[in-house]
Parts: structure tokens; C-alpha cells; sequence
């Protein structure tokens, strides 16, 4: 897996170095699915100290990869959204590592590609449910 991820960092054939860091890719990835979320709603999702949170979205608002809004269900607390600048990346960092994958699994038959996305499905069932048993974070 970590060969995988520093393959997968380099820049790619037309010079294009800037790939998201893991953090930003999982965060804007929550951000897509589930749509505006504060930064207590983030901790809690990933199961990190809010102040990590804070950290992450720092990098993420200066890098204009989200905005901060008002909670659209009028909560106090503000909320993070995907810019269309953050859209824009997320769709070609997804697009970058779909087609790495295609590129390792050339030439695997139909059964074996199968069968690795039905192992790989329940390694991260096994993941989050051991995440979900973990204390969260003081």
C-alpha cells in the first residue's frame, strides 16, 4: 500500500504536480458525500481531535479548496463546502488513481479483479468497524 500511494504521487506525464495531500482528499471526499460540515461534525466523522480538523481546513481554505459558510439549517456553528476549485481537483485526484489502478490491473481476468475488489471491500468493512470501536479522541 505505501508503494502504491508513492507511485501514485508522481507527477504525471503533462508536469501536473499538484496532487492532494491524503487528508485533503479524504476530507473533501466526506464534503462531497455528505455536503456541509462544521468542524466538530468532521472530527467526529474521522474520529481526530478538532484542533487537527482546524489544522486540515486552514490548508484547505487557503489552498481555496473549500469556503466557510453559515450552517445552512441555521446552527451557530459555520460549515465547511467544497469550492467548484476543490470539486475540480478531487474529480482529477479520483481520476489520477482510478487510472493507476487500471495500469496494475491490466491483464488481471474478470474473476480476479473481482475477487480483489470483494477482498478490498471487506478489508475496509474491517476498518471502520475497528475505527467505530476506538475511544474518540480527548
Amino acid at each position: 500500500m505505501q508503494r502504491w500511494h508513492r507511485d501514485m504521487r508522481q507527477p504525471s506525464a503533462g508536469g501536473d504536480d499538484r496532487h492532494l495531500d491524503r487528508s485533503a482528499y479524504i476530507v473533501l471526499s466526506r464534503l462531497e458525500l455528505d455536503g456541509p460540515m462544521s468542524i466538530g461534525q468532521l472530527s467526529e466523522a474521522f474520529r481526530v481531535a478538532s484542533s487537527t480538523v482546524h489544522r486540515q481546513s486552514a490548508a484547505m481554505l487557503c489552498a481555496g479548496l473549500v469556503e466557510r459558510i453559515p450552517d445552512p439549517e441555521g446552527g451557530i456553528a459555520r460549515k465547511f463546502r467544497l469550492t467548484e476549485e476543490g470539486r475540480r481537483r478531487l474529480d482529477e485526484e479520483r481520476s489520477r488513481n482510478v487510472r493507476g489502478l487500471e495500469r496494475v490491473l491490466a491483464g488481471w481476468s474478470e474473476e480476479d479483479t473481482a475477487a480483489f475488489a470483494a477482498c478490498l471491500r471487506r478489508f475496509n468493512a474491517g476498518m471502520e468497524r475497528l475505527s467505530a470501536q476506538r475511544p474518540p479522541p480527548a
